[in-house]
């Protein structure tokens, strides 16, 4: 099937588009024919008719003599139009069903970008498997399929996955002893750094990528690092010299010809135009996302094939949705050389066929973006967005050609050269690449590096610096935050952004819920399983007893299954031998056979001996008596098996050598400021807020988010303001990220498809039970690894 027309016939696709495009000479390209005459269908006959009515089709003959010419190789199949088209969608088909039944049935962490993850990873969050040897094996097979599935998806972002996952396996390989975390995160950091210099070629800009996306912790250590891997990444590539020309990507090009003055009102057209396609990208794709939660999280499988048999039937009439968008970027950002050029994009007696085709793509390129990213396949969003950005571009690099040499004495064009190329289509594509990518990511200094060292033109930074602070100021009017954050949003991570929480509050404005505690002086071990059965928090402070709230540690919760799975596995404990988390003891486990009654004449009875008064002046000990009291009947439900218990005897044991001694602490009148400063630059699980001494509460990152929350909320409501789409039903718990009018029209489109399907299958006489469109049930959210 000869992807340079639905009519034509050639070897298989990839081969045919490079045979159909790149000449043995190497001295220039062309790009395919559009849409030679087609044949063997009433169907594929009324779509040529429709492109020849809108001026889409080009002398094929002139095309294909240019193909034998070049290309010796070429073989032509048949002409039978109907079959190519149907073989196009069941490849892509294909392809989609595989790589989402890998990713379904061996590695779910491999869907997606993992952008927003490995942020949040970075911040301290643990997310388990998620850069495991199983997600980078299948990622690492999935992607290539995705991308030949032909749906909008990119492998860049991908590629910062992959990359991450190589280093957290590799760094397990090598390290004799865990690295601590500070360590996983400067190697996490560098290897997202190396995956964008080889998606793009761009080694400063993958390290500038790490530096202004990635992490908000920085340090100049991080930084030689995150160089050397980056330049590491890019020297392998280009020794590897993949696409055999020397490029590290297919579309770095270079530009001879200099920009005008007058140019830059385009570009801040572009610049507009970007901002709003990355923020209604945004906005709308999270709508699908929260759709596709409920309603195909089940699902992946089906709706990957349904959406590259969508794409793949209405890219295979248009030559720039045809294409692969790698390919198509190098199309699209190519310059004239004048009228000796060939090229199909250069002619002027087609220019404006090729600018409705370039809209036409603009237009579906933009929702199949907002369908296709996020689901159950490896995807990112960096070349969609390029490619969106670059056609809209062209469309209007194309324009201002043609007003130019229609008009080359006004004075807007003055300082145009008379005889000579004034205007470079080709650079508008990149401005529109540019200020598409940044609208979508919010991202400034690295995009404009990464885009300079793709065309290598010093003299064109100054455009694209334009056209991506324009992209990024329209965005950030319209909308908060680039498409990694808000997914970090929806996903309900605990993710601090880069900017300033400060509203005049302390921590003490934090402490709306009761921690669970553990009494240094003893529980027994029947209540501390509960506890720990219960899993509501991934640890506990100790404080001396239920009488005295002095803080003298922390305890995690996977720490204290593992002390008592040993103690439990060496004997002599029953479900009322007594734990004590004394942090100074010595040993991990100080068993002794002191019978249980005497041993309570060591251990204060401190549930039968409170000190009201003192705990009653904590706010998380205000509504009951005994905080202890209630942390055991809330437990009540959880069962503990007695005859996991070892034998009879044994009356205390000390698991104090599993506290840690020295959590982070603060005091309840600190800046909530410094504490977000905190969580970013260290990444605690918790902070402990103590007053005097006395454990008054725990903070965690969800608390400052749902704060956060909270007051914008109270802000936009202040001053009159609607929500977006993506928040008028939302609330705290879910950071502002809910429905939509976009997601609620999914939702009635399928329950109405669900119904019609429920009608088919009663009147059929093989169905058997049928089912109700309300006992739909609704996928589960996505869970993670809380940690805390």
């Amino acid at each position: 099937m000869d992807p340079a027309g639905p009519g034509a016939t050639s070897v298989p696709l990839g081969i045919a588009a490079a045979a159909a495009k790149t000449q043995v000479t190497g001295s220039s390209t062309t790009l395919p024919a559009i849409t030679p005459p087609l044949n063997g269908s009433a169907l594929i006959h009324a779509s040529k008719l429709l492109l020849r009515a809108t001026s889409l089709e080009i002398d094929s003959h002139v095309e294909q003599s240019a193909i034998h010419d070049t290309c010796s190789e070429w073989i032509e199949w048949t002409d039978w139009g109907i079959l190519e088209y149907f073989v196009w969608i069941s490849m892509s088909a294909m392809f989609a069903a595989v790589c989402a039944f890998l990713v379904k049935r061996y590695a779910p962490y491999a869907a997606g970008s993992g952008i927003s993850e490995i942020k949040c990873v970075l911040s301290g969050f643990i997310i388990d498997g998620f850069l495991g040897f199983w997600t980078l094996v299948i990622k690492s097979i999935g992607l290539p399929l995705a991308i030949a599935s032909g749906l909008s998806v990119g492998k860049e972002g991908p590629a910062v996955h992959v990359a991450c996952c190589i280093g957290n396996v590799f760094s397990r390989t090598i390290y004799r002893t865990a690295p601590s975390q500070a360590k996983i995160r400067e190697l996490l950091t560098a290897s997202s750094a190396a995956g964008v210099a080889v998606a793009f070629g761009s080694p400063i800009g993958g390290v500038l990528f790490a530096l202004e996306e990635m992490t908000s912790h920085f340090p100049a250590s991080t930084m030689w690092r995150t160089f050397l891997c980056a330049l590491a990444s890019t020297a392998a590539l280009s020794f590897m010299n993949p696409f055999r020309t020397g490029k590290l990507v297919m579309f770095q090009v270079e530009y001879s010809r200099d920009w005008h003055y007058f140019e830059l009102v385009f570009y801040v057209l572009i610049g507009i135009m970007g901002g709003l396609y990355g923020e209604y990208v945004v906005r709308y794709n999270l709508q699908v996302q929260l759709f596709r939660r409920k309603r195909l999280a089940l699902r992946g499988i089906q709706e990957a094939v349904f959406l590259a048999v969508i794409t793949a039937a209405i890219a295979y009439f248009n030559q720039f949705l045809r294409l692969d968008m790698t390919e198509s970027l190098e199309v699209l950002f190519r310059q004239c050389e004048g009228a000796r050029d060939s090229d199909v994009l250069c002619q002027s007696r087609s220019q404006w066929s090729i600018a409705f085709s370039l809209l036409i793509a603009t237009g579906v390129r933009f929702m199949l973006v907002i369908l296709s990213y996020g689901c159950k396949v490896p995807a990112g969003i960096f070349i969609p967005s390029m490619a969106v950005g670059a056609t809209f571009g062209r469309m209007v690099g194309i324009f201002v050609k043609a007003l130019q040499t229609a008009h080359p004495n006004w004075r807007l064009f003055s300082s145009c050269p008379a005889g000579e190329p004034c205007v470079t289509p080709g650079t508008y594509a990149v401005m529109g690449a540019a200020g598409a990518l940044a609208g979508v990511t919010r991202i400034t200094v690295a995009v404009v590096v990464i885009m300079f060292e793709l065309t290598g033109a010093l003299t064109y930074i100054l455009p694209i610096m334009l056209v991506v602070g324009t992209s990024k100021l329209v965005a950030d009017l319209h909308g908060k935050g680039g498409i990694s954050d808000r997914l970090i949003k929806f996903n309900g991570y605990p993710y601090l952004e880069q900017e300033d929480h400060g509203d005049g509050s302390n921590v003490g404005a934090l402490l709306t819920q009761k921690p669970s505690v553990l009494y240094a002086d003893g529980l027994p071990v029947r209540d501390v399983e509960k506890l720990l059965a219960r899993g509501a928090f991934k640890g506990f402070p100790v404080v001396q007893n239920a009488g005295n709230a002095t803080l003298l540690g922390y305890a995690g919760l996977n720490d204290l299954r593992t002390a008592l799975k040993h103690a439990r596995s060496s004997g002599g404990l029953t479900p009322e031998t007594i734990c004590t988390f004394h942090p100074s003891s010595p040993e991990v486990f100080a068993l002794t056979t002191t019978p249980l009654s005497s041993a309570t004449t060591l251990v204060p009875n401190s549930r039968t001996t409170p000190n009201y008064d003192m705990f009653n002046s904590l706010p998380w000990f205000r509504t009951s008596p005994s905080l202890y009291d209630e942390q055991v009947s809330c437990a009540e439900d959880v069962e503990v098996q007695e005859d996991a218990w070892g034998a009879q005897g044994v009356g205390k044991i000390d698991l104090g050598a599993w506290v840690d001694p020295t959590p982070l602490l603060v005091s309840p009148n600190l800046d909530l400021d410094v504490v977000a400063e905190m969580f970013r630059k260290l990444g605690p699980r918790v902070i402990l807020v103590v007053d005097r001494g006395l454990l008054v509460g725990i903070v965690t990152i969800k608390d400052m988010l749902k704060h956060v929350a909270t007051k914008e909320r109270q802000e936009l409501s202040s001053a009159g303001r609607m929500l977006p789409d993506s928040m008028e039903v939302s609330n705290n718990e879910d950071f502002g990220i809910g429905a939509g009018k976009l997601e609620a029209k999914l939702d009635a489109a399928y329950l109405r498809l669900a119904a019609f399907a429920q009608q088919l299958l009663h009147k059929t006489p093989w169905a058997g039970q049928h089912f109700s469109v309300d006992q739909i049930p609704l996928a589960p959210v996505f869970e993670h690894e809380d940690r805390y």
